[in-house]
């Protein structure tokens, strides 16, 4: 499916309502990237982003709200940064984090939207850049994720968002179950994981490249 088509986002949320009962959870993964600055950024390129970051997360969220609020265990989880005002993610790639914060003003607004419906809603952002096929695209990819993690981490950081884990020890995640931007490092720290080796691709923690928007 395309989730830029309205009809190919419904099918898919009828399919999962018929296939399995209902939905209990929303993962909001597809994203477009390029961190090219306001003069050398192809509208066709900054459309796309548009499409895919925001008015995808928006749209696959929007479709399933009815399903999810038949849920006893319902959320929506967004793969998108804190929204950090910081003028240098802004200076730097302007029309890369105008999508992704449009990401996370969905989370921001549906939380407190369906605060009273039991949903949840919720952003998970890499503390490290991630080994990806959209970074290895990239000029340079295939050497920049040398120094990454692989997606396992967030793999493991959004299973536990879904699961209800005690996310409110001492890790300065929020007691509350919704409107938060946890960090994938925060939300497996207050899990018990205190060694992040294991994830990464072999450089040394301390080599490996810190993800945009910290």
């Amino acid at each position: 499916g395309d989730v830029r088509n309205d009809g190919d986002v419904a099918a898919a949320v009828a399919a999962a309502v018929e296939h399995f009962g209902g939905i209990d959870v929303v993962v909001n993964n597809a994203s477009a990237i390029d961190l090219s600055r306001t003069d050398a950024i192809d509208m066709k390129r900054y459309d796309l982003m548009q499409d895919i970051n925001v008015r995808g997360t928006f749209l696959l969220s929007k479709l399933a709200l009815p399903a999810l609020r038949t849920s006893n265990n319902a959320h929506i989880l967004t793969l998108s940064p804190p929204l950090n005002l910081d003028p240098k993610w802004a200076g730097m790639h302007l029309a890369y984090t105008m999508a992704k914060y449009g990401m996370s003003l969905t989370t921001l607004g549906l939380a407190e939207e369906l605060k009273n419906d039991g949903v949840s809603v919720n952003s998970l952002w890499p503390c490290t850049l991630i080994d990806t096929a959209a970074i290895r695209n990239m000029p340079g990819g295939a050497q920049i994720v040398q120094a990454a993690r692989g997606p396992e981490i967030m793999a493991d950081a959004a299973h536990a968002v879904l699961t209800g884990a005690n996310l409110s020890a001492d890790s300065g995640a929020s007691a509350s179950n919704t409107g938060n931007f946890y960090t994938d490092e925060q939300v497996l720290r207050a899990t018990g994981v205190s060694d992040f080796r294991p994830y990464s691709l072999g450089a040394p923690e301390e080599k490996l490249v810190p993800d945009i928007f910290l």
